[in-house]
């Protein structure tokens, strides 16, 4: 856990504040304006809000829902809807995660998956590391038979400046164990493309 979270809370919150006001200002802005007075509180409170994740330990989530139970086949949840923020430009990148796992005489209650998708996501990010992370921490934290993720997302870096692609999306996926099999990573794939409904 990071210290800085140890810190009182009102007094980062002051402290980013007044950052953003002075951001504001260097752009050109008056930050005193009626419109941007309250700005710079409001996006103080956001930003801690979207990088959460720094306080909180993935591993404790899973640990504090993990039960045994004699089941060994794919379990999957699929379609976790997913909010970060690029390191590069902090322009956000949202999506969906889509991740299964074997148990290997250890499951995790259901909810747990995506709060740990939270706690990565609401960092500063990229996706090829989100995606491993995520990965690491079933895998370390349940020891299951096999472990995929595949993460589908759009980057604001992307649409909004540079390039300006508005329809690109990026895909990273990592596999552990019985998932780097082909027919346990292909099965895995086909659950998460198709509609069972």
């Amino acid at each position: 856990m990071n210290d800085n979270f140890k810190v009182d809370t009102f007094s980062i919150n002051e402290e980013i504040k007044i950052n953003f006001s002075k951001i504001i200002d260097l752009l050109g802005d008056n930050s005193d304006r009626e419109g941007l007075e309250k700005t710079p509180i409001r996006a103080a409170k956001a930003i801690r809000f979207l990088t959460e994740g720094y306080g909180k330990d993935p591993k404790k989530i899973l640990q504090s829902a993990v039960f045994n139970e004699d089941y060994n086949e794919m379990v999957i949840v699929k379609d976790i809807e997913l909010y970060s923020l690029c390191e590069h430009h902090i322009l956000p990148f949202f999506g969906k995660a889509h991740i299964a796992y074997i148990p290997n005489g250890k499951i995790v209650g259901l909810s747990k998956i995506p709060r740990v998708v939270d706690v990565f996501s609401r960092r500063l990010q990229v996706q090829e590391r989100l995606t491993e992370q995520v990965l690491e921490c079933i895998n370390e934290t349940l020891e299951p038979i096999g472990v995929g993720v595949v993460i589908e997302a759009s980057h604001m870096c992307m649409m909004m400046r540079g390039v300006q692609k508005q329809n690109s999306t990026t895909t990273t996926s990592g596999f552990r164990g019985s998932f780097k099999e082909m027919d346990t990573r292909n099965e895995f794939l086909k659950l998460i493309t198709s509609s069972l409904s």
